[in-house]
């Protein structure tokens, strides 16, 4: 059962425009029609998307700062199933500042948050002190549905798998680690690592639970302007 809050905004992303997606030309560029327009923006997400970028699917659009950018165009959202689904990873830090800095976070109140921490060989997100202490913290950003399930990872992904192995390292030292996936659909009851995907992801975000890691997936939803916290849905792994 998905643990429903009302919430204020987290994010607020004005002045967006519309567009309709037609075509992927590479992982990170996306061929969209802006006004009548054909223009190229930039896909600040890894993932293949293929649920989301179908031919003729509306998108939001942010006019990219600076002049020296190949792409005038970010992508910030597509539409399905009636609501608009960030695929804008860019977002996921601020998001997760506000978010782990207000009343709904799940590992308690934060005394200090600081982001882009080095860890070993690389880095996770954040790390925050609590009133219990340290958290090492790593988000994900799933944009996956079938049915009540959402699912990641939509693509393999060997760095999703080694921020995993870093969170049960810490784990091993004694420290507390935490896994954040931010879900960006609001019709969703629970949350599976997508084994047919990328099945040593499943398989380390199993031995993650076993050991300690603790894994908030927190569902959001975006109106087009607004992006808000919705609830915390269960893992079914």
């Amino acid at each position: 059962m998905k643990k429903e809050v009302s919430s204020p905004a987290l994010l607020t992303l004005p002045s967006l425009k519309e567009g309709t997606f037609l075509s992927r030309p590479n992982r990170f560029t996306v061929r969209a029609l802006i006004d009548g327009n054909e223009e190229n923006a930039h896909l600040h997400d890894p993932g293949r998307l293929t649920e989301l970028l179908t031919e003729g699917n509306r998108l939001l659009l942010r006019a990219a700062p600076g002049e020296k950018r190949k792409t005038a165009w970010d992508v910030i959202a597509a539409f399905a199933s009636g609501r608009w689904v960030i695929i804008n990873s860019s977002l996921h830090r601020p998001l997760g500042e506000n978010f782990l800095k207000g009343p709904d976070s799940p590992l308690g109140k934060i005394l200090s948050l600081k982001p882009e921490v080095r860890i070993s060989a690389g880095r996770l997100d954040f790390c925050a002190e609590t009133l219990s202490g340290r958290v090492w913290i790593e988000t994900k950003g799933c944009t996956l549905f079938e049915g009540p399930r959402a699912l990641f990872p939509d693509a393999p992904t060997s760095r999703g798998t080694r921020h995993l192995r870093e969170l049960i390292s810490l784990r091993h030292r004694g420290e507390r680690a935490a896994l954040l996936i931010f879900i960006f659909s609001v019709s969703v009851t629970r949350f599976s690592p997508h084994r047919e995907r990328d099945k040593d992801f499943a398989d380390t975000f199993d031995e993650a639970l076993e050991q300690g890691v603790e894994v908030y997936p927190l569902s959001f939803d975006f109106d087009g302007t607004q992006l808000s916290y919705h609830g915390l849905i269960p893992v079914e792994s």
